[in-house]
């Protein structure tokens, strides 16, 4: 199977870092052009740096205010209608107990998880919608379909996040326009070591118990790789999953006990 991207437009968000990270090199890889969006310039050069082919730039921009962030997208990019694959993704809320979280915490984690990814998909619709072609792709959570401990506020957005991403797929599989959701399980990026940092300092447990209490619930044995992720985005955003849409996928090694 050979994934051909030349021609689309992708537009990653949390592209600095972790698996926004990978699913753009990936999509380079492919032949995609690549716009990155993150909030730090340092890092975006930096993974910038390791796209392949020319034709990719990138976007400082913070996801945390969803209208500021998409006035300075819209700004930036090449034309208005250019993006033909969507990439929703941003760091998800600390850890911690949600009998013990402030509203505020829900609100943070409101603007930054669901209205920025309605607020870019709404900007860039318009493009996809002419082409009859497009594809949104949302990082989400295995928390969607298993609550995560110590992960309160994450559990309840992500679990909205899937609602509306479901929402959007049914309304737009009509223009051409798939909208799938990829629910990563414990993947090695920087939110794990922090959240095993912050469980480790709650319960009394070194760091590395807490890892083996979280890879004994991982029938594979192991974390997921942020380059496993990207491999189903490259996918779902391939012609191949054309008849794929409004799904929420976990890539997990088998931690979820649900069906």
């Amino acid at each position: 199977m050979n994934i051909n991207l030349n021609g689309k437009t992708a537009l990653v968000c949390g592209a600095s870092k972790g698996i926004g990270k990978s699913i753009a090199v990936e999509f380079s890889k492919a032949g995609a052009n690549v716009i990155l969006v993150a909030r730090s310039l340092k890092d975006l050069t930096n993974v910038s740096s390791l796209l392949e082919g020319n034709s990719h730039k990138y976007i400082v921009a913070d996801l945390q205010n969803p209208l500021q962030a998409a006035g300075v997208i819209k700004s930036q990019l090449p034309s208005n209608d250019c993006i033909d694959i969507l990439v929703n993704n941003s760091g998800g809320p600390p850890a911690g107990k949600i009998s013990k979280a402030e509203n505020e915490d829900f609100v943070t984690a409101f603007d930054r998880l669901i209205l920025s990814s309605h607020t870019l998909t709404q900007l860039v619709l318009p493009g996809m919608i002419s082409r009859n072609w497009g594809r949104i792709i949302n990082i989400i959570s295995i928390s969607v379909k298993q609550p995560v401990d110590n992960l309160g506020v994450s559990n309840t957005i992500r679990g909205a996040a899937a609602s509306w991403a479901k929402s959007m797929a049914n309304e737009l599989a009509q223009y051409g326009v798939n909208v799938n959701s990829i629910l990563p399980g414990f993947t090695s990026t920087e939110r794990l070591t922090t959240l095993i940092q912050n469980t480790a300092k709650n319960s009394n447990l070194s760091e590395d118990q807490v890892t083996k209490q979280i890879l004994s619930q991982i029938p594979l044995g192991r974390f997921v790789a942020p380059e496993e992720i990207a491999y189903l985005a490259l996918f779902l955003s391939s012609s191949f999953a054309e008849a794929i849409s409004g799904t929420s996928i976990p890539v997990d090694g088998g931690y979820l006990r649900t069906i």
